[in-house]
C-alpha cells in the first residue's frame, strides 16, 4: 500500500507530456501536443496532450484523463503500478505501508504474472554474475560476443544453470506459485509416466544465455535463451511462450531502451536478432528495435509509428533472407511510414559490423548504403529477373504492388516514375497495373477514412428546433471552467437588478471577492438554475463538493476518485475545443467570452450568457400560451415585457464588456 504523501507527489511531480512522449511521438500544436493515437490504428493524429491541464484525450477512442490513467489504459497497469512507475521514473522515494495476507491474495493475475516474470530476470541476472557457472559459461559467452560489463548489466542480461529444477526450485523457495510459473512459460509442467498422479517440473531456460524482453514501460514480458551447449536437437534460440503478458507479435527487443532515441532521432532501425541491438546500442546507435526473430507484423510496425514515421531496416549479406523479409516492408508502407533499406556486406550482420568498426564508420555506411525501398528492391529483383520477359514482367508487378500499399498519392506517383525510369518501361502502363491494384485497396482505405473521421465527430444530443444544444456547450463551459479555475479567488462584478426613480427595472454593479467556484454555485442557486445534462449534473455536484471540502483541489488527484465513464467526459469537456468549435452564436444573441478575458469576466460572462438564453427559452415558451385564447394573456404577456426588458439589460452588459 502506498503511502499518500508518496501519491501526492507523484501527482505534483510528473508531467504528462513527459510520461506520453515516452510511448507516443508528439509533435507541438500551440500550446498543446499531438500524434498518433495509441490505442487505436489512425493516419491522421487525434491524440492531444495538454501539459497546461496536465490531462490527454484521444479523439479516435473517446478515452482520456490524467497520466496515470494513460498508465493504465497503455500499460494496462492497476492503479499502484501507474504510481510506482512514476515513482521511479522521477526518482521519488516510496513510502508504503505493510500489505496483509488478504491483500496480497487479491493482486490479479496479470500482475502476478509479471512479478513472477520480474523475480526470473533477477535470478537469472545474479546466477550470470554471482556463481561460478554463471561468470564461466554465461558471462564467458557474452564478453567473446564483444559485450561491456556495462552493456551486459545494461540489458539485464542473464544465465539459467544447466540443471533441470534450478530456477523452479529456487522459485518455489521464495513463495511463488507454480501455476504462474508454468503460465509465464518459466517452468515446464509435465506429468511423471513413471508415477501417475505426480508432476515433473523442469526449467526452461535450462543451459541458456538468456535476454529479458521488455515493454515500452520496461516491465519484463518474457525471455529469449541461446542455448551454448552441443544438443543438437535442442533450438538454437527459445522464447518465452505466449501468455496473458507476452504476445510476440505485438513486442520489440530493445524497445524500451530505443524509444527516446527514436523519437529524437526521428528514425528508427530495424534489425533481426538480440545480439544485433545490443552490439548497435553499445557503439552508440540507440534507435535500434528486433523483430526477435519473428516476421515483422502490423501491431510491431504501429509500436515504431507511434514514435517515428521512418524505418530503416538492416539486412545482413544473405539473399535469400533479403528477399523473404521483403515482405514486411510492404506492412510497413501500409502504414504510410517511410522505409530505407541498407544490406550489409557478405557475411556481415548489423552485430559484426558494429562490433568491428568504430561510431563514426557504422552512422556513415548506414547513411551512405541506405536506399529508398523502390530503389532496393528494383534493383535486387531486376538483377534476378535478368534477361528473362517473364520474370521482368513479374518483377515490374511485385514492384507496382508495392508502391499501390502506400497511402499517399503523391509519394505513389514519384515511385511509379522511378520505377519506369530504373525498368525502362512506360510510366502508362506502369500507372494502369497501378490502379487496377490500387482500386478495391483506395475504395476500402476512403470507407475507412470516413468511418475514422466520423468518430472524430463531437456527438450531441440536439434539440429539435436547432443545430446546436447551446445550453449543452454553456453548461459544459461551466464543468470546464470549474475544472481549471474553481479555487481561484477573484474580483467579481455582480449586477443587482433594481428599479431607478423613473420605475424602470435597471442592472447595477456591486464589486464582490470569492472563489471561482462560490460565484458560479451563487448565481446558480440565485436563479433556481439547474444544469439539465445528467453527466454535467453528477460532475457539478462532485466538483462542488471537492472544491468546497479541499484547500488543494488537484484535477489529476480529482480524476482518479472518478469511474473511467467520468472521466473520459471530463477529459473531453476540457480538450474539446481542439476538435469542435462552436459557430454563428451572435446569430442567436449568444456572446461568448474568449479565454483571452479575465478569469472574472470569463465567470460572469458565461453566467450571464446562460441567463439570456434561458430567459429566451421562457419567453418562446410564453408565447406558444398567448396563441391560444385564454384569460391570463394579459399576464402573461406582462410577463413576457418583462423577461423582455431584463433580457435586453442583460445583453448590453454582455455587448458592453466584451466591446
Amino acid at each position: 500500500m502506498i503511502s499518500k504523501s508518496t501519491i501526492d507527489q507523484v501527482y505534483e511531480t510528473a508531467r504528462v507530456e513527459e510520461v506520453i512522449g515516452d510511448f507516443v511521438s508528439l509533435k507541438k500544436s500551440g500550446s498543446n501536443f499531438k500524434g498518433l493515437s495509441p490505442f487505436t490504428d489512425e493516419r491522421t493524429p487525434s491524440f492531444m496532450v495538454s501539459p497546461v491541464k496536465q490531462i490527454w484525450k484521444d479523439f479516435s477512442s473517446g478515452k482520456g484523463g490524467n497520466v496515470v490513467a494513460f498508465l493504465m489504459e497503455h500499460e494496462h497497469f492497476t492503479y499502484p503500478e501507474a504510481i510506482k512507475y512514476l515513482a521511479k521514473k522521477y526518482q521519488i522515494e516510496i513510502e508504503e505501508t505493510e500489505q496483509t495476507d488478504e491483500q496480497k491474495e487479491q493482486a490479479n493475475e496479470r500482475e502476478s504474472l509479471y512479478l513472477v516474470s520480474e523475480f526470473a530476470q533477477e535470478y537469472y541476472q545474479n546466477i550470470l554474475w554471482d556463481t561460478e557457472p554463471g561468470k564461466a559459461v554465461g558471462l564467458s559467452y557474452f564478453k567473446e560476443r564483444g559485450f561491456t560489463e556495462e552493456t551486459i548489466r545494461h540489458f539485464g542480461l542473464g544465465y539459467g544453470l544447466d540443471e533441470w529444477d534450478a530456477f523452479t526450485t529456487h522459485a518455489l523457495e521464495k513463495g511463488y506459485q507454480l501455476d504462474y510459473l508454468e503460465k509465464t512459460g518459466l517452468t515446464i509442467v509435465k506429468d511423471d509416466p513413471r508415477n501417475p498422479g505426480i508432476k515433473r517440473k523442469f526449467d526452461r531456460f535450462k543451459g541458456r544465455v538468456l535476454f529479458p524482453i521488455h515493454s515500452l514501460s520496461g516491465r519484463v514480458l518474457g525471455f529469449g535463451g541461446r542455448i551454448l551447449g552441443n544438443d543438437k536437437k535442442a533450438a538454437k534460440y527459445l522464447n518465452s511462450p505466449e501468455s496473458e503478458i507476452y504476445h510476440k507479435s505485438k513486442v520489440l527487443y530493445g524497445i524500451y531502451y530505443a524509444k527516446q532515441a527514436i523519437a529524437k532521432e526521428d528514425n528508427c532501425y530495424l534489425v533481426e536478432g538480440y545480439t544485433d541491438v545490443i552490439q548497435m546500442y553499445q557503439r552508440g546507435i540507440h534507435n535500434v528495435v528486433a523483430s526477435s526473430g519473428t516476421a515483422l507484423t502490423p501491431d510491431q510496425i504501429r509500436i515504431i509509428n507511434r514514435l517515428t514515421r521512418n524505418i530503416t531496416v538492416l539486412f545482413d549479406g544473405d539473399a535469400a533472407g533479403v528477399r523473404a523479409s521483403l515482405r514486411g516492408v510492404d506492412l510497413i508502407l501500409e502504414q504510410g511510414m517511410n522505409v530505407r533499406i541498407c544490406t550489409f556486406p557478405e557475411g556481415e550482420d548489423p552485430d559484426s559490423f558494429a562490433k568491428n568498426n568504430a561510431y563514426e564508420d557504422v552512422l556513415a555506411y548506414l547513411e551512405e548504403h541506405a536506399k529508398d525501398f523502390i530503389q532496393f528492391k528494383t534493383s535486387l529483383l531486376a538483377e534476378e529477373a535478368a534477361n528473362d520477359p517473364i520474370k521482368k514482367a513479374d518483377t515490374i508487378r511485385d514492384i507496382v504492388n508495392s508502391i499501390s500499399k502506400i497511402p499517399d498519392r503523391i509519394k505513389r506517383e514519384i515511385y511509379v516514375q522511378q520505377c519506369a525510369a530504373m525498368m525502362n518501361i512506360s510510366e502508362e502502363v506502369l500507372f494502369n497495373t497501378l490502379a487496377q491494384i490500387s482500386r478495391k485497396e483506395n475504395t476500402e482505405a476512403k470507407k475507412q477514412e470516413r468511418q475514422q473521421q466520423k468518430a472524430f465527430e463531437v456527438v450531441r444530443e440536439h434539440p429539435k428546433e436547432a443545430k446546436v444544444d447551446v445550453q449543452f456547450e454553456l453548461e459544459r463551459k461551466i464543468i470546464e471552467i470549474l475544472l481549471l479555475y474553481g479555487k481561484e479567488q477573484q474580483q467579481f462584478e455582480d449586477l443587482v437588478l433594481k428599479e431607478n426613480e423613473e420605475g424602470e427595472l435597471v442592472l447595477e454593479p456591486e464589486q464582490v471577492e470569492a472563489k471561482v467556484y462560490e460565484k458560479i454555485y451563487l448565481d446558480l442557486q440565485e436563479d433556481e438554475i439547474e444544469l439539465t445534462h445528467d453527466q454535467f449534473k453528477i460532475i457539478y455536484y462532485k466538483l462542488m463538493e471537492s472544491l468546497n471540502e479541499k484547500d488543494d483541489f488537484q484535477l489529476s488527484a480529482f480524476l482518479n476518485d472518478l469511474d473511467q465513464e467520468l472521466v473520459n467526459n471530463i477529459s473531453s469537456i476540457l480538450m474539446e475545443e481542439e476538435k469542435y468549435n462552436l459557430h454563428n452564436w451572435e446569430r442567436k444573441d449568444i456572446y461568448p467570452k474568449e479565454k483571452s478575458g479575465t478569469i472574472a469576466q470569463l465567470v460572469s460572462e458565461t453566467i450571464l450568457t446562460l441567463r439570456c438564453y434561458l430567459i429566451k427559452k421562457r419567453i418562446y415558451s410564453l408565447q406558444q400560451n398567448t396563441e391560444e385564447e385564454s384569460e391570463d394573456n394579459n399576464e402573461v404577456l406582462e410577463e413576457i415585457v418583462n423577461y423582455l426588458q431584463l433580457n435586453k439589460l442583460l445583453n448590453n452588459k454582455l455587448n458592453r464588456v466584451l466591446s
